[in-house]
């Protein structure tokens, strides 16, 4: 029987019953998770370096954090010091199945995932996909001369090797009931967030977090790309707010913020858009999000607009990177 997300994230983020029950099964994942970790440090499992460094951004919760706006954050900045970063991905949602595929502006996003097809157009930076990291990396490397690597939720991905890892939360829901699969929503218990170099938390940081905040764009034509237009042009107009990501919850509220009477069309995340589920035939404005903007341009009209974003760090979060970046680099010359 197939639980429905909201009831899975009642017991994930209240004190359900369930979430009791279920403590066993997650006792047992936990310790099954962590002897994989102690595998691969120990070496027991092999972990494969690549000949750049590799920089790895990913998340202990299940759902989205906020790692593609970082991810291109992080490329946009590593292409102002000169360098040339190359984003790999796992490709989720897409269908390629095969051992490598290189991403383009143009893919189709159904085929290669939502979010490496975003992530090329916005940072316009070599991006790859691949089931094994490694080899994305070390396509990108001899293709596309990258002497960086960013790696797009990779935090668990164990098997390659990493000089940074940069953990993201959502400052929001934080860690829900702080219990792992299938009791609570971690991925690995909160103690692994003492091993990673940054910890970036969305919204609200707590100490020895870095906070990361949106600024949301002029809404951009699906059918023309060239044209643009301010959100407050819909002030207290109804609109079709459409939404295929983790969490919707703040971009509704961002949406209601100024002023737009919303009708919510809320989907999976990842999910596969058809054209009858973002066509009303109503004359209304329909507004979605960049991400899933990509995979449904072949079905817009002049009515379809999509919301862009981009995330600001703090200066403090720049500098400290900065420093280790530049340790890296050396090291990585000396070797």
């Amino acid at each position: 029987m197939m639980l429905s997300k909201a009831f899975v994230e009642k017991i994930w983020y209240t004190r359900h019953p369930l979430g009791i029950v279920l403590l066993p099964l997650s006792w047992l994942y936990q310790w099954l998770i962590m002897l994989r970790r102690r595998c691969y440090q120990s070496g027991l499992i092999a972990t494969h370096a690549v000949t750049a460094p590799v920089i790895v951004v990913g998340n202990i919760v299940v759902g989205g954090t906020g790692k593609t706006p970082l991810v291109i954050w992080l490329a946009d900045y590593c292409k102002q010091q000169g360098l040339k970063p190359g984003i790999i991905s796992r490709g989720y949602g897409g269908k390629f199945t095969g051992q490598f595929q290189q991403v383009s502006p143009d893919s189709n996003p159904t085929f290669v995932g939502d979010e490496p097809v975003l992530m090329a157009r916005r940072t316009h930076c070599p991006v790859a996909i691949a089931v094994e990291r490694k080899r994305a990396a070390e396509a990108l490397i001899k293709y596309h001369d990258c002497n960086l690597i960013l790696c797009d939720d990779g935090l668990q991905h164990y098997a390659l090797d990493r000089q940074l890892e940069i953990a993201v939360i959502d400052g929001q829901r934080r860690f829900g009931n702080g219990h792992c699969l299938p009791a609570g929503p971690l991925r690995e218990p909160k103690s692994r967030l003492k091993t990673a170099d940054f910890v970036i938390s969305k919204y609200i940081a707590e100490h020895h977090e870095y906070k990361m905040e949106y600024v949301y764009g002029d809404l951009i034509s699906l059918a023309d790309p060239h044209r643009s237009m301010p959100v407050a042009k819909l002030r207290y107009q109804h609109v079709h707010a459409i939404s295929g990501i983790a969490n919707p919850a703040q971009y509704h509220a961002w949406l209601r913020q100024n002023q737009l009477q919303i009708i919510c069309h809320e989907f999976p995340d990842h999910h596969p858009f058809t054209a009858t589920e973002i066509n009303f035939n109503d004359g209304l404005p329909v507004v979605m999000t960049e991400k899933d903007a990509v995979k449904c341009v072949a079905y817009a009209d002049e009515n379809h607009w999509y919301l862009p974003i981009s995330a600001i760090l703090p200066d403090a979060f720049t500098e400290r990177l900065e420093a280790l970046m530049k340790d890296i680099i050396n090291e990585q010359k000396t070797a």
